[in-house]
């Protein structure tokens, strides 16, 4: 099983089907895309920006290359494994770049396919209700201010404990 990622415009409300039209479901994991064609896979995603990163880290990497001497076949190892780290990063790129234009994660689904994926993501989509606003008429006599206040003063905690230790 995989993990997907889901992902909807920022002004997105829960439950509406309008919002599904702009989805994008990335997969979280290791891109053959980006391992095979590198900076072709950014661009055919229309991730400019990190493939001119991308671009420009290959080049500077085998001018780098070039300039110490490496042996040809050390350096295609080297670029091997460089492609492979590409590959582990590519989609966590994706994913950045989602979020930078507006389109934050809005789920997280485990399938073993990108159908199923996308199917049981927009299922859960429709599902959630519209989110309710609580009317809160002052701090004080709001039912979340007091989960929220603490309920004895204020204390330092030392160590990893969640809690002060109480007095005896």
């Amino acid at each position: 099983m995989t993990t997907y990622t889901l992902h909807l415009p920022r002004d997105a409300r829960p439950g509406d089907p309008a919002a599904l039209d702009e989805a994008e479901i990335v997969k979280d994991g290791f891109s053959w895309g980006a391992f095979f064609f590198t900076v072709l896979w950014f661009f055919f995603h229309r991730l400019w920006l990190a493939g001119l990163i991308v671009l420009v880290a290959l080049a500077a990497f085998n001018a780098g290359l070039n300039l110490i001497g490496v042996n040809p076949f050390a350096g295609f190892v080297a670029e091997v494994l460089l492609s492979v780290l590409i590959g582990l990063e590519a989609n966590s790129l994706r994913r950045w770049t989602y979020e930078r234009r507006g389109r934050p994660l809005a789920d997280v689904v485990i399938a073993s396919s990108k159908d199923e994926a996308e199917a049981k993501a927009f299922a859960r989509w429709l599902q959630r209700p519209a989110p309710s606003r609580i009317p809160v008429s002052s701090p004080v006599s709001s039912p979340l201010s007091s989960a929220i206040r603490p309920s004895r003063g204020v204390e330092p905690v030392i160590g990893l404990f969640p809690d002060a230790e109480r007095p005896r």
